[in-house]
């Protein structure tokens, strides 16, 4: 029981910084542009998630929670992908 209390704080974490990135991900997309990006600070996010999922690997708990992990994670790639796309896209236009 102690274990879902632990839970129901990380899937607490995990929604809210996972509202976040769906914002980021739309904000690329519309304003073409990595103003206000920090591709360190994705990558450390990224880092950050694919931990997460290694731990609950690791310590046999896999489960929604770690759905939350993969879907976080798969948004903030995007969000990522979408950085280099816009870096490219800038480099071409100041050229």
């Amino acid at each position: 029981q102690e274990e879902q209390k632990m839970q129901i704080f990380e899937i607490i974490m995990l929604l809210c910084f996972g509202m976040s990135w769906p914002i980021s991900v739309y904000k690329s997309i519309r304003s073409k542009s990595t103003k206000g990006k920090s591709v360190v600070f994705i990558i450390a996010i990224i880092i950050g998630y694919i931990s997460g999922i290694i731990g609950k690997i690791v310590n046999h708990q896999l489960n929604y929670v770690t759905a939350l992990y993969f879907i976080n994670l798969i948004v903030v790639s995007i969000d990522l992908g979408l950085y280099f796309i816009n870096s490219k896209r800038e480099k071409a236009v100041a050229a």
